[in-house]
């Protein structure tokens, strides 16, 4: 089974976006399937205006279309809304091929921190880019109705997952014997970083990553440490070193980086907003306030232990799993032929033999607002996959 990914977030882009898809893609790879992608390293491509780290691809129908028959996919996915994933959609609905989206990042709120652009028309423009789909992933419930209360509509929830082997407690110290309160993630003005770095803390603040603010930021704050952008064992090690981790973001669907400081060992610092207050559910792994500084010296008395063990509930395996089922749920493959394309393949025990007798694709706003589930491995039919409007 081969399933296309058109997106424009890939290499060499660093964000959660990008890591999602890898991991995606050895898990599925491991399963005996294979994840394709349409990326903008597939043509001619321009640096994006306000963010010249970001290629933006130049292409056509005409592209597009003979790099899609070339890859011959049995399912189509568009992760982003940019370029590729345009010329994608206009494939699809063109020939009345089915396609589901992701919605990942908050455009309408990142258009808005950079441009006069209102937010119900950017909102008006996602419901446009997505309500063509055969149904749009969601990584948690409280985006899943913030995105009902703008009017979307065939919501799935997929999860996300955690590498718990790079990311573990450590005994390293890369930053002294202070406390270390530590951001990572793209520097920009989306991120709110400066709600952090403006805080007086006891201790040492560090920021990870690159992006169009990060000059501007280690200007404004040199009592800061900036590392630029790290990976792997570096970046691993970063994090071990963290006495709390700081989300200051407003604006976030997820937060993969959530999961790595916990995975880590480290406390959680964030506001009470989506993406923090769906996967900082306990209150023994992070500290949730309006009050950012509050959350932090909250977060310096927490067990690093228990942030340890509420990552280890995240896993990429059980993540992949719910992609495949929502592709297949969506294009209304039907629940027993489901089944059988999700066990696994080379030797490796189908999610039926260890885990839950059934898997299961979830889909919100279909019945009054309420969570209707397409179950597998029942003797009742499930609930057909809602189409695509005309």
């Amino acid at each position: 089974m081969k399933v296309l990914v058109a997106t424009d977030a890939w290499h060499p882009q660093v964000n959660g976006v990008v890591c999602t898809y890898e991991r995606l893609a050895e898990e599925i790879a491991a399963r005996g399937d294979e994840l394709l992608f349409l990326a903008p390293s597939d043509f001619r491509t321009v640096p994006c205006p306000t963010y010249p780290e970001i290629r933006l691809a130049m292409t056509g129908s005409r592209q597009v279309a003979k790099r899609i028959n070339e890859l011959a996919p049995d399912f189509i996915h568009i992760a982003t809304e940019g370029p590729v994933g345009l010329g994608a959609r206009k494939y699809c609905i063109k020939r009345r091929i089915p396609f589901t989206t992701s919605y990942h990042t908050r455009f309408p709120e990142y258009i808005s921190a950079r441009l006069p652009v209102p937010l119900a028309l950017g909102y008006a423009m996602e419901r446009w880019f997505h309500g063509r789909a055969a149904a749009t992933f969601v990584a948690t419930d409280s985006i899943a109705e913030d995105l009902q209360r703008h009017g979307f509509e065939r919501l799935m929830h997929w999860s996300r997952g955690v590498d718990t082997e790079l990311f573990r407690p450590r005994p390293v110290r890369l930053f002294g014997d202070e406390p270390v309160f530590l951001y990572v993630g793209r520097v920009a003005v989306e991120k709110n970083i400066e709600a952090f770095l403006e805080l007086d803390l006891p201790g040492q603040k560090v920021v990870t990553g690159g992006g169009p603010q990060l000059a501007e930021l280690q200007k404004k704050y040199p009592s800061a440490t900036f590392t630029g952008p790290k990976h792997g064992e570096e970046l691993a090690e970063i994090y071990a070193s963290a006495d709390v981790f700081v989300f200051p973001s407003l604006t976030d669907t997820f937060g993969l980086v959530l999961l790595e400081a916990l995975a880590s060992g480290v406390p959680v610092a964030a506001f009470p907003v989506c993406g923090p207050k769906d996967i900082i559910t306990d209150p023994a792994v992070g500290a949730l306030s309006e009050n950012l500084k509050d959350a932090i010296l909250k977060a310096m008395k927490l067990d690093r232990a228990a942030a340890r063990s509420h990552a280890l509930t995240y896993s990429w395996e059980r993540a992949a799993e719910q992609f495949i089922d929502n592709v297949l749920a969506a294009n209304d493959v039907p629940p027993r032929r489901r089944r059988r394309l999700l066990r696994r393949k080379k030797g490796r025990p189908g999610w039926g033999e260890t885990g839950p007798s059934r898997t299961r694709a979830s889909m919100w706003g279909t019945l009054g607002g309420k969570c209707v589930s397409q179950e597998m491995g029942t003797s009742q039919p499930g609930v057909k996959a809602p189409q695509p409007r005309p």
